[in-house]
């Protein structure tokens, strides 16, 4: 039987690595990412208009469309990056410490976030990617007012998803809270949206009509 994402969860801790540093790097708090990561933030809006000369106009609307993109990004490394496992061993290794980790232990506060060092490392190589992207479309430059919207929506995203997870619903984003929850507890195949459910709707991944209630 091929290896999937199942409904079944423990409570507790998860353990990533026997190594205590290595584990270390796999936790982390809301006060920390916020810091860095936002530091990272502002310093690439800093650099795209000071530094490389774009305009204010432009990087906004760059900031925007990449805000957008996330939302786009954010479903896909969900649906086909997090949630892929294979019969191999060192598939289901990466499986877990990516994302079955967070499966098996929903309510693990201190992996609700992803944490900076590996958070970097990842937002290093998209940008790399973004940046030959746009290199092939002969503007490079546009890569640092894109990325910074594109990497705004992924700590957006973060809190959303922490937040469904340590924090009641408030009563206006209660079906966004119950959509992510349908996700964990009764339809891992569907619901793959975090922070909205626009791609969910697009794709046909929807909970059943009805399962919110």
């Amino acid at each position: 039987m091929k290896p999937k994402v199942t409904t079944d969860f423990q409570h507790g801790q998860a353990q990533i690595f026997k190594n205590p540093f290595l584990e270390s790097l796999t936790k982390t708090n809301p006060l920390q990412n916020i810091i860095v990561y936002g530091a990272v933030i502002i310093g690439l809006v800093a650099l795209a208009i000071v530094q490389i000369g774009l305009d204010p106009w432009l990087v906004t609307g760059l900031f925007t469309l990449g805000l957008f993109f996330w939302t786009f990004a954010e479903y896909m490394l969900h649906r086909y990056v997090f949630h892929w496992v294979t019969e191999a061993k060192w598939s289901q290794r990466f499986h877990f410490i990516m994302h079955g980790s967070h499966h098996q232990y929903p309510r693990d506060k201190e992996r609700l976030l992803m944490p900076p060092v590996p958070g970097i490392l990842m937002a290093s190589i998209l940008f790399g990617l973004f940046y030959v992207v746009f290199w092939i479309f002969g503007a490079p430059k546009l890569t640092f007012g894109f990325f910074p919207g594109f990497f705004t929506g992924y700590l957006l995203y973060s809190f959303v998803h922490r937040a469904t997870h340590v924090m009641r619903p408030p009563k206006r984003f209660k079906k966004l809270w119950m959509h992510h929850s349908l996700h964990h507890y009764r339809y891992p195949d569907k619901a793959f949206g975090v922070s909205n459910t626009l791609w969910d709707r697009v794709f046909g991944t929807m909970p059943p009509k009805g399962s919110e209630g």
